[in-house]
């Protein structure tokens, strides 16, 4: 039964969030406008207004959620995103999976915010207010699916399947509703696709409140006091943004298989873009604070950082990189109106700042070099020059489409190999950054000349280079690169951890954030030089096999071919795969995939033998993902074993093939990191020739490579599965199967009943054998079996350390609690000045 309740209420709480956004920007207007008799009556109307949006917005998330949950394929969202073996957090990730739950998610976020500005700001409530609702007008735009004409506004998530499709079933049952959907693209299937969206999209709607501060203070020519309240926004905004950024990071070495976690992938490159404007962007505001400088230079870079989130959206969501990028969204006829709502913002944003750029206050003090205004323009011109060497190659698909929109044509193509291109430019900056955040602390917190810069310096100078030259020795770093950005890191650490002290002595740990920051931020550059520069692939094919004529040659030398139960020598180790895995509910460990049986219910099986206190044979057993498989893979060193690992892969026809996810042994000094290339699949198995073996009780033959020993027979009274009969006589075979240091319990079953034979075959999917009792010749006391035979199960694997990835790791996390003890300060500050009533 078709359920349409849920996406009319939906729809039209789509409609309501989108009018009362409008209604709530006007209203505001007015109470910008009014004067103190009105005003109250106005601000009473328009926060009822913003919260009547507020709860339509939250109303519609429920909506979609509901569909999602309660598996109604009806709709084409639910189907085309979730199925009904998704475990609950993964429906919560189909969720945002598509553009209109993404922009649901945003919408949701940018009315949480707002609720808090309402009740944390007293002058700025309405001009920023006024934004805030004009930009949630044009993201619930994004979802409305309403059609005037030829004019399509928004893409709606709650359209009817049989409306979003041409398929023949709907003209003979229009109230047809699918069994289950499409699924989740498997690559989506993690925890931190859970928690990683949604703080990214936290992180872009943050951006919009300095934003909307700066428009406020433009607007209502307070050209400088927005700055206080913005502060601690565009704090949080860069720390919550540049979380998101670490775990999509985090998420792509534990997902995927490049063997890395950044790729200059163009939705990555699109993100990182804008946290290095607003970084700079945060310094040059605090720089203002500080010395009443800068100020244009944030206005510019406050602006930019928004309108290039927008600017990340339109590239991602419009379709226009199609290829270019493995996360781009197809387009859903969106790319118009994104380009509408990211020239909407900029287009005000430069006419209010050029209408009041000759009155906003500047200094005419021009900046010595040994002053913290000079260090903090370096720095600021460093990160947006690093902006801009990313995001101009990143936009060439743009610019191509922009070309031919107007009947032109472009040529121009993104880097080949955009990892090498981004890495030369970028990896230069970032010592650049290492650099000046070591010099540029000395100089924030006290005044410098020449010689008090010399003698600031040459102490956590000697200590650096010290440290490195040992960092450099024991790790064997002879690469002069490599060399200079050990010592621009270390140097940054160390004068940084100087700075740390000082401020503790003397003062409150709230003033350590800066210093907190940037040791992290020379932590993150040396981590990336280890784990990327110094990364070593220990899975060498020595066998001289070409595993796959599609692959580059070195993609066949640097993967080792593991059959099953095998030893094979891996560098240190010694590695023997051991077979599949599955994930079963209850369970806190992966069980082995030859003891379940699928019982044709989505992730339902039965159990085949008992597995130690978890379940007993016969049970019926929920798996996590059927369609999961976990390869366990041992090491070993001197006949012991060390550890295991079970990287994760699915045939997915969809998704064009094998999808592979890693899984790696974290050390304290390095990680081991694994995947799985190939498999064998035995779906479909190619049966070689029949083979036919007679064999006495008692006696030792080879099944292809395999010692085997016949122990003998068993006349049966019952058989599992089958009722016996009075005369039937049922025999099973007793065979034993070496594979190396694994014995295989066979079993096959020869039955009698009425001068007619019945064979019972076993089959061994990790051997890949079936083997049937064909005959029994008791005259010769003998037993013929006949063997069928197809390939055994195997993996190819590429396995590679990550030396000090943990640094990498550590490092983020002290940036972003430096983030937030500045956060915690910069708040307090804005907080005490509003209760003085100087907000």
């Amino acid at each position: 039964m078709i359920n349409t309740f849920m996406g009319n209420l939906g729809h039209l709480m789509a409609i309501v969030a989108f009018v009362s956004s409008l209604v709530t920007a006007y209203s505001y207007f007015q109470y910008f406008k009014a004067n103190e008799l009105e005003k109250a009556s106005w601000r009473t109307f328009s926060r009822v207004s913003f919260y009547i949006h507020t709860g339509s917005v939250a109303m519609i998330a429920f909506s979609l959620f509901e569909i999602i949950y309660n598996h109604r394929y009806e709709y084409f969202y639910a189907y085309s995103h979730s199925s009904k073996a998704l475990p609950v957090h993964y429906m919560i990730s189909s969720f945002w999976e598509g553009q209109e739950g993404a922009f649901i998610l945003w919408a949701f976020w940018n009315v949480v915010l707002g609720v808090i500005l309402i009740h944390t700001n007293k002058f700025w409530e309405g001009p920023v207010m006024i934004v805030f609702s004009l930009v949630q007008a044009f993201l619930v735009s994004m979802i409305l699916g309403v059609v005037i004409g030829d004019l399509k506004i928004g893409s709606s998530p709650f359209i009817l399947l049989r409306d979003a499709t041409q398929a023949p079933i709907f003209e003979m049952n229009p109230d047809f509703v699918p069994e289950d959907g499409t699924g989740l693209n498997p690559l989506l299937q993690n925890i931190w696709m859970v928690i990683h969206p949604p703080t990214l999209f936290l992180g872009y709607a943050s951006t919009l409140v300095p934003f909307a501060f700066l428009i406020g203070g433009l607007v209502t020519k307070r050209y400088s006091e927005w700055i206080r309240p913005a502060l601690p926004w565009a704090i949080f905004s860069a720390m919550i943004l540049g979380m998101g950024i670490i775990m999509g990071a985090y998420w792509a070495y534990v997902t995927l298989n490049f063997g890395g976690y950044w790729n200059w992938d163009p939705v990555e490159n699109a993100v990182y873009v804008p946290w290095l404007i607003l970084v700079a962007a945060i310094h040059t505001m605090i720089t203002f604070k500080k010395s009443a400088t800068a100020l244009k230079t944030s206005i510019v870079l406050v602006i930019l950082s928004f309108i290039l989130v927008l600017y990340a959206t339109f590239l991602v969501r419009s379709g226009v990189l199609g290829d270019a990028s493995v996360h781009s969204f197809t387009d859903l006829g969106l790319s118009g109106q994104l380009l509408i709502y990211m020239l909407f913002f900029l287009v005000i944003a430069v006419f209010l700042a050029a209408r009041a750029w000759k009155h906003i206050p500047t200094s005419e003090k021009e900046a010595s070099v040994y002053s913290r205004e000079f260090w903090i323009f370096i720095g600021a011109t460093t990160l947006g020059l690093m902006s801009f060497q990313v995001i101009l190659p990143t936009s060439i698909p743009a610019w191509n489409a922009l070309v031919e929109s107007f009947g032109g044509m472009s040529n121009m193509a993104p880097p080949a190999d955009q990892i090498e291109f981004y890495t030369k430019f970028q990896l230069w900056f970032a010592v650049v950054i290492a650099l000046l955040t070591a010099v540029g602390q000395f100089f924030w917190w006290q005044k410098m000349d020449k010689k008090a810069l010399k003698d600031a310096l040459i102490t956590p100078y000697i200590i650096s280079v010290l440290l490195s030259a040992g960092i450099i020795v024991l790790a064997k770093v002879y690469d002069w690169k490599y060399i200079v950005i050990v010592l621009a890191g270390t140097f940054t650490i160390v004068a940084n951890a100087v700075i740390l002290s000082n401020l503790l002595k003397k003062s409150t740990f709230k003033l350590a954030g800066g210093s907190l920051a940037h040791i992290g931020v020379g932590m993150i550059l040396i981590g990336i030089m280890f784990s990327s520069g110094y990364s070593d692939v220990i899975s060498i094919n020595m066998s001289g096999l070409t595993y796959s004529n599609s692959w580059e040659d070195e993609m066949n030398k640097e993967h080792v071919l593991l059959w099953i139960n095998k030893p094979t020598q891996m560098k240190d180790y010694t590695v023997i795969y051991r077979g599949r895995q599955k994930k079963v509910v209850g369970v806190p460990e992966y069980v082995p995939a030859k003891i379940l049986e699928s019982t044709g219910n989505v992730n339902e099986a039965l159990a085949l033998e008992d597995y130690k206190d978890y379940f007993k044979k016969g049970d019926l057993v929920s798996i996590v993902l059927e369609e999961n498989d976990y390869f366990k893979i041992d090491y070993m060193k001197n006949e012991a074993l060390q550890f295991s690992l079970s990287p994760m892969s699915q045939f997915n026809e969809g998704m064009g093939g094998l999808i592979s996810s890693p899984d790696s042994k974290i050390f304290l000094d390095k990680d081991l990191y694994t995947y799985v290339a190939a498999m064998n699949d035995y779906a479909d198995p190619e049966w070689k020739e029949d083979e036919i073996y007679e064999v006495a009780p008692g006696e030792q033959f080879h099944i292809s490579d395999f010692v085997t020993y016949f122990d003998g027979a068993e006349v049966l009274k019952e058989l599992e599965g089958y009722t016996l009969q009075e005369g039937d006589v049922a025999v099973k075979a007793k065979l034993r199967v070496l594979d190396y240091d694994v014995e295989k319990q066979l079993e096959p079953t020869f039955i009698i009943r009425n001068s007619q034979v019945g064979k019972l075959p076993v089959i061994d999917t990790e051997l890949g054998l079936k083997v049937s009792l064909e005959n029994i010749l008791p005259e010769q006391n003998k037993f013929v079996f006949k063997v069928n035979q197809y390939q055994k199960d195997y993996v190819v694997m590429k396995a590679i350390v990550k030396p000090y990835i943990n640094i990498l790791w550590i490092g983020t996390l002290i940036m972003l609690l430096g983030f937030t003890v500045a956060i915690y300060r910069r708040f307090d500050e804005f907080a005490k000045m509003r209760d003085k009533g100087m907000e």
